[in-house]
């Protein structure tokens, strides 16, 4: 991708991806003017080629000590100076002297966000997914897992605040030690009921992440924007929280291989549940249409059932609904699209669940689920 290419790529993420984060708005502005920074981001292979990688590698510098001029303008490193003059200056020092480190970073890292307040969204699609196929117990195997955080979605005490003032608890209790999501439920659909749990937790990655080692978790915390501290801490805690559930990692350069694998393991009378969100963004067209067909086939023949989420381009099979009317503030740019595909009768079968935030700050269902 020529440099041209490269810096309108980081200015476009300024305007349409990151225009929350005034640190990320100037940062991408200054790598778009410098040459080694567009070089530097050429280096990501073509589905990792995007704007947050290149600031994900720089912020993990920051938060490791090694970058101390760029640290000052970061929140997340206890940094308060405004974006200046300066930025350039502590961009290209960065550069200069931790250009090795970065380099291994654009070449084989990927942003691994693990954004689990989207678990506002998983929680009512897996309960969509047991209603669906009239299950009870659920096996969930989260593709392109990075640390498997959202494998403790059902450990999450989440709070929605409805149109009407009022606010309803779903999932597990809040205790003062589980991460709490809040999120806004948009619209007259019935809140999620909790007819279903999981049984098994499986993740698959190509680079699944450690959550207990420090390096790995650093890599967590430096692909989240420096200024949201409140991500941060959920982060950490939902990290820390992992480790006392039975979940299993598995490294797999294949992970669409891997998937028919891990079904035969499972005892009968479970039900296999996929999780994608926001992996799909970064498959080639050729890689989505494989990861499609052979999820087609396991529904068909081991009753798979498959939760998506990601842009609607991405997710769906068939026309996207119009979104709802968001809160006030809210863009549409990121909207999530969920989707659910299972097997009936034989036949595979697509449905909308609904739109999100990407973060899960707004969830809105769109259809009415059987009480129960």
């Amino acid at each position: 991708m020529p440099d041209t290419e490269i810096a309108d790529l980081l200015r476009g993420f300024a305007r349409d991806a990151c225009h929350q984060d005034p640190v990320y708005v100037a940062l991408c502005g200054c790598a778009a003017a410098n040459d080694r920074a567009c070089a530097l981001l050429a280096e990501a292979p073509p589905d990792q080629r995007k704007p947050n990688l290149l600031l994900a590698a720089l912020h993990e510098r920051v938060l490791a000590g090694a970058a101390p001029e760029l640290a000052a303008y970061y929140p997340s490193a206890g940094g308060d100076r405004a974006p200046d003059d300066g930025l350039s200056a502590a961009l290209s020092a960065c550069l200069d002297r931790e250009w090795a480190v970065l380099l291994q970073h654009l070449r084989f890292g990927a942003t691994q966000t693990n954004e689990v307040a989207r678990g506002a969204a998983i929680w009512p699609a897996i309960g969509d997914a047991a209603v669906a196929t009239g299950a009870r117990d659920v096996a969930l195997l989260d593709f392109g897992c990075s640390a498997g955080l959202n494998l403790g979605v059902d450990q999450l005490a989440l709070r929605y605040r409805t149109d009407d003032g009022g606010t309803h608890a779903r999932g597990a209790p809040a205790d003062g030690r589980r991460v709490e999501i809040d999120a806004r439920w948009l619209g007259d659909a019935p809140l999620p009921c909790a007819g279903w749990r999981l049984t098994h937790r499986h993740g698959l990655d190509p680079a699944p992440l450690n959550p207990a080692d420090p390096a790995d978790l650093r890599w967590l915390q430096a692909c989240l924007w420096p200024h949201d501290a409140t991500r941060r801490e959920r982060l950490v805690r939902a990290a820390a929280q992992l480790q006392t559930l039975p979940v299993t990692l598995e490294q797999a350069d294949d992970c669409v291989a891997a998937i028919e694998p891990w079904l035969r393991t499972l005892p009968g009378g479970i039900q296999p549940v996929l999780l994608t969100s926001w992996v799909l963004y970064y498959f080639s067209d050729t890689a989505l249409a494989q990861l499609r067909a052979t999820v087609d086939r396991l529904t068909r023949s081991h009753g798979l059932a498959w939760i998506c989420g990601d842009l609607p381009e991405r997710s769906a099979q068939q026309a996207a609904p119009a979104l709802p009317t968001l809160p006030p503030g809210e863009s549409a740019a990121s909207a999530t699209l969920w989707t659910l595909r299972w097997a009936r009768d034989g036949a595979v079968q697509e449905r909308v669940l609904g739109w999100s935030h990407p973060h899960g700050r707004w969830v809105a269902w769109g259809h009415r689920r059987p009480p129960g």
